[in-house]
């Protein structure tokens, strides 16, 4: 049966986009965003760098037929297991059996073999072998897409800063005393926390009463047929640092891509991340061009933009790229919101709303 703890997550989280702990997640702001656009008439919406999923589930919420695009493959299985998919949910045997091994089942072991010391400990890493083979063996496309969102969110609550930049374990593992909280997070199991986070994804399941997908593409090779666009691209700060989310989330990506991901790893690398890549979106010298050839593919929808007050390009900037395409562009600036883990207190969002009339 699903424990307390879990049906406690149902209750409280109903209806509701279910917890993440993704850096530069727009859960907080999602209904905001929806709300700043309810005085303009569109039906279909592409959420173009859809990322945690939090913007497109507000947009399905409200009613509308959404596409959900984001070039990583982890991500397109949140946008499938919460977008595309209205009502298909794991039930309590699916989820009680994911991390255990399944008579007459092959279990190969990578992640124990290369993945000691680094991440989780090698039970941990064990666990995590057989529920990717055992997600990998789910007969329905949108059951195994909770699955794998619910181990998402079940291996980051279990990682300091809730990311894979850095080999450190010893932080878990060290005994010391603690100040803070989340090594009851840390130290919870992973079928605990999959419990919760599959209730959770199974609670959040809406139907819009329009057809929703989930696609993984880049933006520029999706066609134009939005009556409305939403663009939240990787952040690039002043100093022109740039998120790379594939880096940060290297093993999420790695996870689904499991038989294959043996040949992807830099094993040159202390916490074996992906072979670097490059993305035009994390570099602030090539964003400029990306943020302009986006805005030309889709100049005949209703173009919304999110991002941060200090990013580059600057808001200024965009708004002058947002008119070459757009007659009308109308400037949101928010309040101050202080994405999860942080310390920039001095920025805030701002929604740009580019129109024809």
């Amino acid at each position: 049966m699903i424990s307390a703890r879990a049906s406690r997550a149902v209750k409280l989280k109903r209806d509701r986009f279910p917890r993440t702990r993704y850096q530069g997640s727009k859960r907080k702001l999602a209904s905001t965003i929806v709300e700043c656009v309810g005085d303009l008439d569109f039906t279909t919406v592409l959420d173009a760098f859809g990322g945690t999923g939090s913007v497109a589930y507000a947009f399905k919420r409200a009613g509308k037929q959404v596409t959900y695009n984001d070039v990583l493959s982890f991500n397109h299985q949140i946008g499938l297991a919460l977008i595309e998919n209205d009502s298909v949910a794991l039930d309590d045997a699916e989820v009680e059996a994911v991390g255990r091994r399944q008579t007459g089942g092959t279990y190969a072991d990578f992640i124990e073999q290369t993945f000691q010391g680094v991440y989780f400990t090698s039970e941990e890493n064990r666990w995590l072998d057989v529920a990717v083979a055992n997600i990998a063996r789910m007969g329905s496309r949108y059951k195994k897409a909770i699955a794998w969102f619910a181990l998402f969110q079940s291996a980051m609550a279990k990682r300091p800063y809730n990311l894979f930049h850095r080999k450190n374990l010893y932080m878990r593992t060290a005994d010391v005393t603690r100040s803070f909280g989340n090594k009851a997070s840390w130290d919870r199991s992973f079928a605990e926390h999959f419990a919760v986070f599959a209730a959770e994804a199974n609670a959040a399941l809406i139907d819009s009463g329009g057809k929703c997908r989930a696609i993984c593409t880049d933006v520029l090779f999706v066609e134009p047929e939005y009556d409305l666009v939403y663009i939240d691209t990787p952040y690039i700060n002043h100093a022109g640092v740039g998120v790379d989310y594939r880096d940060f989330y290297h093993f999420l990506e790695g996870m689904v891509h499991y038989p294959t991901w043996p040949d992807m790893v830099d094993r040159r690398s202390k916490h074996r991340r992906l072979q670097r890549q490059e993305y035009p979106w994390s570099n602030a010298r090539t964003c400029w061009e990306m943020f302009r050839k986006v805005f030309e593919h889709f100049r005949r929808s209703v173009l919304v933009v999110s991002y941060r007050s200090d990013g580059i390009p600057g808001i200024d900037e965009l708004e002058v790229m947002l008119r070459a395409v757009k007659p009308r562009v109308r400037v949101v600036d928010g309040d101050r919101y202080q994405y999860a883990l942080s310390k920039n207190r001095r920025t805030r969002e701002v929604l740009l709303i580019g129109t024809d009339d």
